[in-house]
């Protein structure tokens, strides 16, 4: 068949450029010790970076969840999906970020991915115009792109570069869009600024806060309690299949936003809504992150962070410590990369190599993420590693 022939030539140059993609199996929970196609190893790769994706109280609460409500929802949450624990979960979610958002409420979607394309779909049309840091998650571009603005990307984390488009613009409508924890680099966005710049052009502040929510913040409110940003302003995506352990993603925003988001937000109105049973799980979740032992994972993860940081030796790649619990190392071209994926994999340690267009060209890296289900030992144990491969490569011809 040509097409067919058409496809296998196309995966024939992805080959040729390194950037074909294979999927791996794991056969055991997402712990830092998996096994994977057969095989044991150490993990640094997963977002659970609580470690309460195996948490027992939220398993439980998981079961619980499905002996009460069952397996599925049915429908749409708009015709008969939507229920208690859904409801439940809106609201613990709209009290977390009360402090933060004027009148919040919080809609929860069954993934980020969706609530971001939700959002920019609903409040933006062909007059509305939308700023998007160069580095956005990939999310935010297919929303921003199916909104039908007009787009603007601003150069990363560049403030002056947003506020002369935002000063040339004569839109009604604007939306201020960024990453809260960039997902690639591990740097959080200049927050108090972006609001600034917000509030001044009478703007939206649209933030996807997939990796910081539960992480930062003392209370584990993810950026907007780490930079102290309060607005009606704001728009707040979180994930919940990350730190929190579960599935899904929420939107909070003013209650105005969120009616708006389900009367006009199409991928919330024609989905099946997710299991209630997950909703049921992910109050377990709230009440972890927020009270103490939240608390005290979210200090072992910035201790364990710190270790690393100390650790590395690192003389040919390229290592700038962030932070977060994200840590890149750029390699740069993506055969290196992939070398040094197969190095530490050689040594039962699971670090994948990011390629573009994951990444700009010319960066390919090693994203290394913590988790607070880690110990000192495991650290270490990929610190050595790292800093061995790094000199290897430095000493190569």
């Amino acid at each position: 068949m040509r097409l067919l022939d058409t496809l296998h030539t196309n995966l024939q140059a992805l080959d040729a450029l390194h950037l074909r993609r294979h999927r791996r199996t794991t056969e055991s929970p997402c712990t830092p010790h998996v096994r994977v196609d057969g095989r044991d190893m150490l993990a640094f790769c997963s977002n659970d970076y609580l470690g309460l994706a195996t948490h027992p109280a939220i398993i439980a609460a998981l079961a619980e969840g499905a002996v009460r409500y069952g397996a599925g929802s049915g429908a749409s949450h708009l015709i008969s999906g939507h229920g208690h624990a859904h409801m439940q979960l809106e609201e613990r979610l709209a009290a977390m970020m009360a402090g933060h958002i004027e009148m919040p409420r919080a809609l929860y979607f069954s993934t980020g991915y969706m609530a971001n394309m939700a959002v920019l779909g609903a409040l933006a049309d062909k007059d509305a115009e939308l700023y998007s840091d160069a580095l956005n998650h990939a999310s935010l571009i297919d929303g921003a792109r199916l909104s039908r603005a007009r787009v603007h990307i601003y150069p990363h984390n560049d403030i002056d570069a947003l506020a002369s488009l935002l000063a040339a613009s004569r839109a009604s409508t604007r939306l201020i869009v960024t990453d809260g924890v960039f997902s690639m680099d591990g740097d959080i966005a200049r927050l108090r600024q972006l609001l600034q710049l917000a509030e001044h052009h009478h703007a939206w502040l649209v933030i996807d806060d997939a990796h910081g929510f539960g992480v930062l913040g003392e209370h584990g409110r993810g950026v907007v309690e780490h930079a102290d940003l309060r607005s009606p302003h704001l728009i707040v995506v979180g994930t919940l299949g990350k730190a929190a352990g579960v599935s899904g993603a929420f939107v909070a925003a003013h209650g105005t936003v969120i009616d708006w988001l389900v009367n006009r937000a199409r991928p919330y109105i024609f989905s099946t809504a997710a299991a209630p049973a997950l909703a049921h799980a992910l109050l377990t979740s709230i009440d972890l992150i927020e009270g103490a032992e939240g608390r005290q994972r979210r200090a072992h993860l910035r201790a364990l962070t710190q270790r690393l940081q100390s650790g590395l030796q690192l003389h040919r790649w390229q290592y700038h410590p962030m932070p977060t619990a994200i840590q890149p190392i750029v390699l740069g071209e993506n055969s290196q990369a992939l070398h040094a994926t197969a190095e530490l994999e050689r040594l039962a340690l699971w670090v994948p190599a990011i390629r573009p267009p994951t990444v700009p060209p010319g960066t390919a890296r090693l994203r290394v993420t913590l988790s607070a289900a880690h110990t000192d030992a495991d650290v270490d144990r990929l610190t050595a590693a790292l800093n061995h491969l790094d000199s290897e490569a430095s000493h190569a011809p």
